[in-house]
């Protein structure tokens, strides 16, 4: 064989080998449950590549936009408190107005915020506030809007939404976002979870998994055993005294769109919560109303009236992905043109939610109707391949399916 073909041969062969390499987890779980238990687990892989410390399903991950759906249920047990409202304008409660800049007659709600019909894009971004600055600034931001359509009249998933509702919540309740999840969600739970790792134990924090891009860099969580030396964005000048948050006024902190660190067995029990109509083990979070009202779709694809794909560049979804969203809530296997989010392949309605950031593929499914569900996580994967059979990622696919 000439030179140069043996040349080209043996770079063909390495970049396939480098594709493969890049195609496997450097850790995923994977566990299965019902409304009574969990009733499979799996995990495998390395939590930590530097000292090789192998993954285990109660470790804590980022679990990136399932973030959302945990922010909801906190809302809706402020909604059932008569704290908030889900079609008050929003407004009142931030201490400014928010308005669209091009419809300014249109109130903008917090069912608007959580099922992303605000007319609010990411294209300002939507976490870059330092600890000293303030989220309405953001906001003033042309790009932060989408120009053509009003509020409550098109879907497109933005993440800028979710810092909107933390403000909400916090000048609601005159507390941390972070500290206010641990009051409505995970302490009655039990779980050892956090927004930020400001509020996890020394423990959760010593079993951090570290994410992974493609190339196998650590992208966050390498605490290396110790407490992140602050646990959000520094202010503008280095620090970090978190005497400076002022309630409601950046939500985006504690990064209530993507930042919870729970483990896969905890995660599962926020799933048997949502199952069991609001009640798991004993302990009493939510009305089974409340539950249906997360659920609930808020919008559904018909004539053009949405985005179907996450435009955020850490997201690996495609065309048709989303195509169903109720409050920060996700619905698969939605029988429309153009639609392709039946993630399982069996054309089973399922709720839920996906999330995808900083190498991590995560996602959180509820058969309602079977009284069964799944959460699995994957690192390293941060150029996925393309699923077969859907708009998710083949690692993804595979992963709901237990394959």
């Amino acid at each position: 064989m000439p030179t140069a073909m043996r040349f080209l041969s043996c770079l063909l062969l390495a970049l396939l080998a480098s594709t493969a390499a890049r195609a496997q987890p450097v850790a995923q779980a994977r566990v299965a449950f019902d409304r009574d238990g969990i009733t499979a687990v799996q995990a495998r892989g390395l939590a930590d590549t530097a000292t090789a410390r192998a993954l285990e399903a109660d470790d804590p991950a980022r679990m990136a936009s399932i973030s959302k759906l945990a922010t909801a249920i906190g809302v809706m047990r402020l909604v059932e408190t008569g704290t908030l409202d889900l079609d008050a304008d929003v407004s009142a409660q931030l201490g400014w107005t928010l308005r669209h800049p091009d419809f300014p007659d249109t109130p903008i709600t917090l069912r608007m915020l959580l099922s992303h019909t605000t007319g609010l894009t990411d294209a300002a971004g939507y976490w870059q506030v330092p600890l000293d600055g303030e989220l309405r600034d953001l906001l003033a931001d042309p790009r932060a809007w989408d120009r053509e359509h009003a509020p409550g009249s098109f879907f497109r998933y933005a993440n800028l939404n979710f810092p909107l509702v933390a403000s909400v919540m916090e000048r609601a309740t005159g507390e941390r976002f972070d500290r206010l999840m641990q009051r409505l969600l995970f302490a009655p739970l039990g779980l050892d979870a956090c927004f930020g790792w400001a509020s996890c134990s020394d423990a959760a924090v010593a079993r951090a998994v570290v994410q992974y891009d493609a190339q196998g860099r650590a992208t966050t969580d390498d605490l290396g055993g110790q407490r992140p030396p602050c646990p959000v964005r520094p202010a503008r000048d280095g620090g970090c005294d978190l005497a400076q948050w002022r309630p409601g006024v950046n939500g985006a902190l504690f990064s209530p769109q993507g930042g919870m660190r729970i483990s896969a067995t905890g995660l599962a029990k926020i799933g048997r919560l949502l199952l069991r109509g609001g009640e798991v083990d004993g302990v009493r979070l939510l009305r089974p109303e409340s539950v249906d009202a997360l659920f609930a779709p808020q919008w559904t694809l018909a004539d053009g009236n949405g985005v179907t794909a996450e435009e955020d560049s850490s997201g690996q979804s495609r065309d048709g992905f989303f195509c169903h969203y109720g409050l920060a809530s996700q619905s698969l296997a939605t029988p429309a043109p153009g639609c392709r989010n039946d993630l399982f392949g069996d054309g089973v309605a399922r709720v839920g939610h996906s999330g995808s950031a900083y190498g991590l593929l995560s996602g959180l499914w509820l058969d309602r109707a079977a009284g069964t569900g799944v959460v699995y996580f994957a690192t390293g994967m941060a150029d996925a391949e393309p699923g077969r059979r859907s708009a998710f990622t083949a690692i993804e696919e595979a992963m709901a399916r237990g394959e």
